[in-house]
């Protein structure tokens, strides 16, 4: 208020306060201040963490797929399935993500909730990749080229080499390994066969030469023995033992091999365990399933790496 032009107003009586009120109300002030700001410095700190935790995430999935050097992935060609399903297939005009073999679909649990939109615009986002080893070389046969000891030789003159035509052609050679998403872990650790019928670490290898337009594929597969068992411990090559008896192996042994046979039609049963020493356990119990199976399609092979080493 202006002291001079008060006009008459009456000046405002100055408001005073015990030492009490005043500790009151400033306690209250700071009980108002905190209870505003508590949900703020709440959020903030939950917004941090959650930003920290996709850190952690976005960096696992970088070590997990980048560090391994075991995935792979391709946008126009079917690293999933070998020559010979993708020529059976009827599934050519689909997307490539609806055309995979989905025991080779590693990222398929990340990408669900995208696969069950069933948006079409949605499948650009869906790129399948597989885990296991890739490799592809063009190699060109010069069937004019001198052999190592004529070129040694002083009195053979050097030849041009012979040009790339259809005499002397390129072959594309590849090597791809895949390993199924079922049953994957730790060796020692994971063993046998589960009561879906997939045995622990199953790959299928396929190994193909492209020359001209044709293409040969050979395809073998490798898993654990498709019976009940394991090795407990953490020592070098603990011993092997059985979990389940002949009779309820058997209903597993059948569907892991019928499975098998409705993929890949006949199979040569390669038995690579020790036959004498303390694996033999394992390879009786297998030797016994696949003659209950009784299969024309089977063909059962033991060969002994220790009888060769």
């Amino acid at each position: 208020m202006c002291k001079k032009h008060h006009f008459g107003i009456n000046k405002p009586e100055k408001i005073t306060q015990s030492p009490d009120d005043s500790k009151f109300l400033l306690k209250t002030l700071t009980q108002i201040k905190s209870n505003v700001s508590a949900p703020n410095k709440k959020k903030g700190k939950e917004n941090k963490e959650k930003e920290k935790l996709e850190r952690r995430l976005l960096e696992e999935l970088f070590k997990m797929f980048m560090d391994s050097d075991s995935f792979y992935y391709s946008k126009t060609y079917d690293l999933t399935n070998s020559v010979q399903r993708q020529s059976r297939s009827e599934t050519t005009g689909l997307p490539l993500w609806k055309r995979v073999d989905d025991r080779f679909f590693w990222n398929k649990h990340m990408l669900q909730d995208l696969i069950e939109l069933q948006d079409e615009h949605g499948g650009f986002w869906i790129l399948p990749i597989i885990q296991g080893f890739v490799q592809i070389e063009e190699l060109v046969v010069n069937y004019t080229e001198s052999s190592d000891e004529e070129k040694s030789s002083p009195e053979t003159p050097p030849q041009e080499a012979a040009c790339v035509d259809d005499v002397h052609p390129r072959f594309l050679v590849a090597l791809i390994s895949r390993r199924s998403r079922h049953r994957a872990g730790m060796r020692y650790k994971r063993r046998g066969v589960d009561k879906n019928g997939n045995v622990a670490n199953y790959v299928e290898t396929e190994q193909f030469i492209h020359v001209h337009n044709h293409t040969l594929s050979f395809v073998q597969t490798r898993g654990s023995v498709p019976v009940f068992w394991s090795q407990a411990g953490y020592r070098y090559n603990p011993r092997p033992r059985l979990d389940k008896g002949e009779v309820e192996t058997n209903l597993y042994f059948c569907l892991h091999f019928n499975m098998e046979l409705e993929i890949y039609k006949k199979q040569v049963l390669l038995n690579l365990v020790d036959q004498t020493g303390r694996e033999k356990i394992i390879g009786d119990a297998y030797m016994k399933q696949v003659l209950m199976f009784n299969s024309p399609n089977l063909t059962y092979v033991t060969f002994d790496f220790h009888e060769h080493w």
